[in-house]
């Protein structure tokens, strides 16, 4: 029984941190302007299993600016600020 109930407490404190850090990563994204919200929303699904965090927001980047979404002249700042939060998943 002090088995099942320390795997049961260690199960649930090692998924804690993910909701810990999903919560601070979408409170920091709610102080982003508009652009790097817009950032944050496109690469949020895959930031947790992205290899290259700065690669998936670079491209994710790209790609918004390239259809329009994100505005060239600002992308750059939009997009490390976005990154500063998407961090906050890993």
């Amino acid at each position: 029984m002090k088995k099942l109930l320390l795997a049961c407490v260690l199960t649930l404190s090692a998924s804690a941190p993910a909701l810990a850090d999903q919560a601070a990563a979408d409170k920091c994204a709610a102080g982003l302007d508009a652009n790097g919200q817009a950032i944050y929303a496109a690469a949020a699904p895959q930031a947790a299993s992205a290899s290259d965090l700065r690669g998936l927001v670079t491209d994710t980047t790209k790609a918004l600016v390239g259809n329009g979404t994100v505005p060239r002249d600002v992308a750059r700042g939009a997009a490390q600020a976005a990154g500063a939060c998407l961090q906050k998943l890993r």
